[in-house]
């Protein structure tokens, strides 16, 4: 992908909570792209190092190394094939939703990624964060893999704040 932004977010209210939702069609089967979000040796393609135990209470763990995010959470629901639910958090943080959602559609899935956010949280750069991760794993799915594309974010986090109305001060 060039530097232009990445796909498009819509975002809406949950109670407090900020509700950002990214929805990409994925040229690859529902088991590949299943594969891709919960399997240890796809998730450092796309996301970061990491496992996650495929049950409700199952615990979560993505280590993003260098940049000292560590994930430390549980699943919230599962249905395999179909749906994934974690908190993207780790212990006494609040609670931010990450739920994955995919439907067949022809030769392809419609994936859709929902995230709920604490009212004082950036969600126009985890939104822009998630976005570019999504263009990482279609890019994986394809046998192309990509770096994280860090143009893309800043244009693409830059376009969410307008949207949500974030004012930055740094």
């Amino acid at each position: 992908m060039s530097d232009a932004q990445l796909g498009p977010a819509t975002f809406s209210r949950e109670g407090p909570m900020v509700v950002a939702t990214l929805s990409r069609e994925i040229a690859a089967d529902p088991q590949a792209v299943w594969a891709a979000l919960t399997a240890p040796e796809s998730l450092p393609q796309w996301l970061a190092p990491g496992t996650i135990e495929l049950r409700p209470g199952g615990a979560v763990r993505l280590d993003f190394g260098d940049s000292g995010v560590v994930v430390d959470s549980t699943v919230s629901a599962v249905e395999p094939g179909r749906l994934l639910e974690y908190s993207w958090s780790g212990p006494g943080e609040p609670q931010r939703p990450v739920r994955w959602e995919i439907a067949p559609r022809g030769e392809a899935v419609d994936l859709t990624l929902t995230l709920k956010l604490p009212p004082e949280e950036d969600a126009g750069r985890s939104a822009a964060g998630w976005a570019a991760h999504l263009e990482m794993l279609a890019c994986a799915l394809a046998g192309v893999p990509i770096k994280f594309p860090f143009e893309a974010f800043k244009a693409t986090r830059d376009a969410y704040r307008d949207v949500v109305g974030v004012k930055v001060d740094y």
